[in-house]
């Protein structure tokens, strides 16, 4: 071998070593970044109590920190995807990141729980910029025969946040204080600014118009259903305010379906809808979201108020649902292959509601944990193999050129159903019970279950729509 093909081996060994510690640095930031968010969903469970405690927050207050969280990262989402591809996505991927932690920081120093609930939206704006930009971003750093591989690291990251989560905020309220939870970004999130600049190249997408006003018209009846669940015990579901309400987000939920449906370039290419494995897969995933995040609510809540537990044993306590999640997860392609995909998504939103339900039924002030486990795992496993067929079902179901709307749609219904079903819960809990003592907080938890049970059986009767394949 000559000097110089010498020389050009080693040039070529050098530029792909070059590559693939470009593309190891994309991926570390972009997973960093979606633990980061998916951590913020669930550490607050554990940190509820202390925070209803600290600031004499009702039932009402403490949803609103969880959704105005979620409406505003579920509305977002779309639009910040569509800003990534125009003026680049790793620049709005480090604003996004810039501004969820300055977000964390006003929340950790938030002097009133009105102003936390502030601080929780604005913390969703910036959610919404990470995550779509951060599956793009990956897209754009592998090669197709990579990209799997890719992906199922920076899935396998953002999953470990059902894990430790809880267990992650239990034991930060539990050793320090509930603002801890929200400081904790600041280290991680300076560092990955400061490592995007250095590390991340600059993508661009195709360049497509913001929906403004469909952004504004699904916000507007997001928030209006959700406040009329919020406000119809106190305020009676017959009086003006939550007539008026409920009748405005319904109109604007209308008038957002007509706005989509006449535009060249909609968020939600309403045709999609037509196709049944869409329609019936984005259904269940409204759903299923709705009674998991519904569940979650209360479930630490139970355990501290009810059961007297403190905030770490609280979060530990919780470690059965997210193991379940985690190990059952893997197999649900391989029991779609061997039972079919539909049976397998109606079987695991049928064993998600068993499980709320039982959990239900046994709910007693002076109930021995161990009772908890069994329903627990139940319901998480049921959770783990029915979400990704019933995720796969809606790709799937679209022509190549709609994946991106697609995925986009199914992200914001999921967040909203989450939304929708904490709403929902807490309307049941502040009917049927309180904070007042164990015994009134058990009898809301058991309606908050109960209701929960109801979202997921109803995602049973969407999964039965779909296409009766042998692999959705």
């Amino acid at each position: 071998m000559s000097v110089a093909e010498r020389f050009s081996k080693i040039t070529e060994t050098q530029a792909g070593e070059s590559q693939s510690a470009a593309q190891y640095w994309v991926l570390a930031l972009t997973s960093i970044a979606s633990l980061m968010v998916a951590l913020d969903s669930l550490v607050i469970s554990t940190a509820l109590n202390e925070i209803g405690r600290d600031f004499a927050a009702s039932i009402e207050q403490l949803e609103w920190t969880v959704n105005a969280y979620v409406l505003t990262f579920a509305v977002l989402l779309m639009p910040a995807s569509a800003l990534g591809d125009r003026f680049g996505r790793r620049r709005i991927f480090i604003a996004g990141l810039a501004l969820f932690t300055l977000a964390s920081a006003a929340c950790a120093l938030a002097p009133t729980i009105g102003l936390l609930i502030w601080a929780r939206a604005v913390q969703g704006a910036g959610a919404a910029a990470l995550m779509p930009l951060a599956l793009a971003q990956i897209s754009a750093a592998f090669a197709p025969e990579r990209r799997g591989w890719a992906l199922g690291i920076y899935s396998s990251v953002t999953a470990l946040s059902t894990v430790i989560g809880p267990v992650v905020g239990g034991a930060v309220t539990y050793g320090l204080a509930w603002p801890w939870v929200f400081w904790l970004n600041l280290p991680f999130g300076l560092v990955a600014i400061g490592a995007s600049l250095l590390r991340l190249p600059e993508t661009f997408g195709p360049k497509s118009a913001i929906d403004f006003g469909g952004v504004s018209l699904i916000t507007g009846g997001a928030f209006g259903l959700v406040w009329g669940l919020v406000r119809g015990n106190s305020v009676g579901w017959t009086s003006g305010e939550i007539i008026s309400a409920l009748g405005l987000s319904a109109l604007l939920i209308i008038a957002f379906v007509a706005w989509e449906l006449r535009r060249a370039q909609p968020m939600i290419p309403m045709r999609l809808f037509a196709i049944r494995a869409f329609a019936a897969g984005n259904a269940t995933m409204f759903l299923l979201p709705a009674a998991l995040m519904s569940a979650i609510f209360f479930m630490a809540q139970f355990q501290q108020v009810a059961l007297e537990q403190d905030a770490l044993l609280a979060g530990l306590h919780l470690l059965p649902w997210g193991v379940a999640l985690v190990l059952a997860a893997p197999s649900a392609s391989a029991l779609a292959e061997r039972f079919g995909a539909t049976t397998v998504i109606v079987l695991g939103l049928l064993a998600h509601g068993v499980g709320l339900v039982w959990l239900a039924v046994i709910a007693d002030p002076d109930m021995v944990y161990a009772a908890m486990i069994a329903p627990m795992i139940l319901a998480g496993a049921g959770f783990a193999v029915a979400a990704p067929l019933a995720q796969k079902a809606v790709v799937n179901a679209v022509a190549p050129a709609d994946i991106g709307k697609a995925s986009g749609t199914l992200s914001m219904l999921r967040q909203l159903g989450a939304a929708f079903g904490v709403a929902l819960a807490v309307a049941a809990f502040a009917h049927f019970g309180s904070r007042a003592s164990p015994h009134a907080f058990t009898d809301g938890f058991v309606a908050a279950n109960g209701v929960a049970a109801m979202l997921s059986f109803a995602g049973v009767f969407a999964g039965l729509y779909l296409p009766p394949k042998k692999s959705a």
